[in-house]
C-alpha cells in the first residue's frame, strides 16, 4: 500500500448521478487533493442487468461539470487501468485462483430451487439464514459455470471508522458470499476489494449502506492477506421533511438537472460538502479552495444530513453575487427571457441590476419587462396587501401625478429618488403603497430591482408609455 493518499469514487452506471453520489466523490476529492494525492474513477459495471445506456458518460460529464477533475479514470487511463471493471475479468480470475489454491473459495453447487429450501428452513426455525451453514462437504472444481464462493472465518472484528468511530462485531454476522458470478463476472463485494488494492487505494469513502457488510470484507482482505485501507463512511442524506433518506420521490434530482435549472456548479460543491460537514464555524459559504484547505474526516457528523432545497437557493444567490458581471453574462447566455434582445451592452445592464436579487440564473427569465412593454394585470394587485386598499380612482389619480413628475424629472437615479421621495409627500402616501403602485405600473411583476435604476434603465419613453397605459387599463 502506497504511502500516498489515493481515493476513488466507483459508481455504478445504472442512472443518474444524485446529491449522495457527488458527495462521496467530493469527499474522496478533497482528501485527495489536500493532500496532494490522486483521486480515481472506476465505473463498478458488472450487474448488467441494470445498466443504463449513456449512464457512463453521463457520470463523468457531471464530475466534469462540477469541477471535480479525476487524475486516473476510463477516459484518463494511468498506470493502474483499466479503470471499468468488466475489461478486468482476467483480473478478477487471478485474484479468485489465489483464493480457490488457499482452500478459501469453493464452487457453489445448489441450484435455486435449494437456496430457496435452505432459506425456507431457517425462516420457519426462526434464525437467520447463513449459507456457510449448508456449505458442501465435497464441493466440485469450480469451472466458471457457477457461482464461486468465499469460504468465510467467523470471527469477532472491531475496527475504526474515520466518521462513525469504533465499531465492532461477532461472527454471527459473516457468510460465505458469491465472489464470481455464474455470468463470469465478480460481485462488487469482491471486485472493489480486489480493485482497491491493485489500484492502492489508500481511503475507501462510500455511504452508510455498506456498512454492515464491512465485517465480510474485513474477512476476504484476511483470506487475500491485503492490509485495509482507511474508511470513512457517509451518513444518510435525508429527505426535506426528515425521517428517512432522500430518494426520487423526495426530489432527488440529476445534479445535472439543478445546473439546468440555474444553479452554480461551485454552489452544488459547496452546498453538497456542507451536508454532514462543517469546519466548526459559523461559515456557511466556501470557496472550492476554502473547502479543500478546511474539509476533515472528523468533522462529518454521524447523523444523517437533511437536504434544505431553501438554503440551497440562498447559497446559490451568495455565489452569484459573488461572481464578476463578465462572468456572469457568460454563464447567464442560455437564461434570458425569449422577448430579450441582441444589445450586449442593455443586456448587462439589465443583468447588473438583477445580479442582487437572483436565486438562481433561471430568476432571470422573470426580467422580460426590460425588453417588451408587459401587459397589465391589476389581479397582482388585488393580490398585494398593500395596493389591495387603494380603489381604482386613488389608484389612477396617483399615476397621473407619478406621469407628470417623472416627465418633469431628469431620468438619472439619484433624481428619480429625489421625485419619487417628494411624491411620497406631496401624496401623503405610504412607499408600500406608491412604490408598489409604480413597480407594478411598470413591470407587471410582483417583484423587481430598486425601482429608481429601474426607472432609469427603462428611460422615460417606455417609463411614460407604460403608466399612460397602466391608467388606461383602470376600469
Amino acid at each position: 500500500m502506497t504511502s500516498t493518499t489515493r481515493t476513488r469514487f466507483a459508481p455504478s452506471p445504472t442512472g443518474f448521478l444524485h446529491v449522495g453520489g457527488v458527495r462521496t466523490a467530493l469527499f474522496a476529492w478533497l482528501l485527495a487533493r489536500q493532500n496532494d494525492g490522486q483521486f480515481i474513477l472506476r465505473l463498478e459495471d458488472t450487474d448488467k442487468n441494470r445498466e443504463v445506456e449513456g449512464s457512463a458518460d453521463h457520470l463523468m460529464l457531471c464530475l466534469k461539470t462540477l469541477g471535480i477533475d479525476y487524475d486516473e479514470g476510463p477516459d484518463k487511463p494511468g498506470d493502474h487501468g483499466p479503470y471499468i471493471q468488466s475489461q478486468r475479468l482476467d483480473i478478477y480470475k487471478e485474484w479468485a485462483q489465489k483464493l480457490i489454491d488457499s482452500g478459501r473459495a469453493y464452487a457453489d453447487p445448489y441450484s435455486r430451487e435449494e437456496l430457496d429450501d435452505f432459506r425456507a428452513q431457517a425462516k420457519q426455525a426462526k434464525r437467520a439464514f447463513l449459507y456457510r451453514h449448508h456449505r458442501p462437504a465435497n464441493p466440485p472444481a469450480w469451472d466458471g459455470t457457477t457461482p464461486l464462493r468465499f469460504k468465510s472465518d467467523p470471527k469477532d472484528y472491531s475496527w475504526h471508522d474515520e466518521v462513525m468511530g469504533d465499531l465492532q462485531t461477532g461472527p454471527e454476522v459473516i457468510d460465505d458470499f458469491i465472489l464470481i458470478k455464474s455470468d463470469g463476472y465478480p460481485t462488487y463485494n469482491f471486485a472493489h476489494i480486489v480493485d482497491d488494492a491493485e489500484m492502492e487505494i489508500s481511503h475507501v469513502i462510500r455511504g452508510q449502506e455498506f456498512i454492515s457488510s464491512q465485517p465480510n470484507y474485513l474477512n476476504l482482505y484476511e483470506a487475500l492477506g491485503v492490509k485495509p485501507p482507511v474508511f470513512a463512511t457517509m451518513p444518510h442524506i435525508m429527505a426535506e421533511t426528515g425521517g428517512k433518506k432522500l430518494g426520487k420521490r423526495d426530489g432527488a434530482k440529476d445534479v445535472l438537472d439543478y445546473v439546468r435549472d440555474g444553479f452554480l456548479p461551485e454552489t452544488l460543491v459547496n452546498f453538497i460538502a456542507s451536508l454532514g460537514w462543517n469546519d466548526g464555524t459559523e461559515q456557511e459559504v466556501f470557496t472550492v479552495e476554502e473547502l479543500i484547505s478546511k474539509f476533515r474526516l472528523d468533522h462529518v457528523q454521524r447523523s444523517g444530513a437533511r437536504f434544505d432545497n431553501k438554503r440551497l437557493e440562498w447559497m446559490n444567490g451568495q455565489h452569484i453575487r459573488e461572481l464578476s458581471l463578465d462572468d456572469l453574462y457568460q454563464r447567464v447566455a442560455d437564461f434570458w427571457p425569449a422577448s430579450a434582445d441582441d444589445n450586449d451592452v442593455y443586456k448587462k445592464n439589465v443583468l447588473e441590476l438583477m445580479q442582487a436579487r437572483l436565486k438562481t440564473l433561471k430568476d432571470l427569465q422573470s426580467a422580460g419587462y426590460f425588453f417588451v412593454d408587459p401587459e397589465p394585470d391589476w389581479s397582482l394587485a388585488d393580490s398585494s396587501k398593500p395596493l389591495r386598499k387603494l380603489d381604482n380612482e386613488t389608484r389612477r389619480n396617483l399615476l397621473a401625478e407619478v406621469r407628470d413628475a417623472l416627465d418633469a424629472c431628469s431620468l438619472d437615479p439619484d433624481s428619480i429618488q429625489q421625485c419619487l421621495n417628494d411624491l411620497l409627500v406631496k401624496t401623503d402616501s405610504k412607499p408600500a403603497q406608491l412604490f408598489g403602485l409604480i413597480r407594478l405600473s411598470l413591470t407587471w411583476s410582483p417583484f423587481s430591482p430598486d425601482l429608481n435604476l429601474t426607472i432609469a434603465l427603462l428611460g422615460k419613453n417606455a417609463v411614460m408609455k407604460r403608466l399612460q397605459t397602466a391608467i388606461d387599463s383602470i376600469e
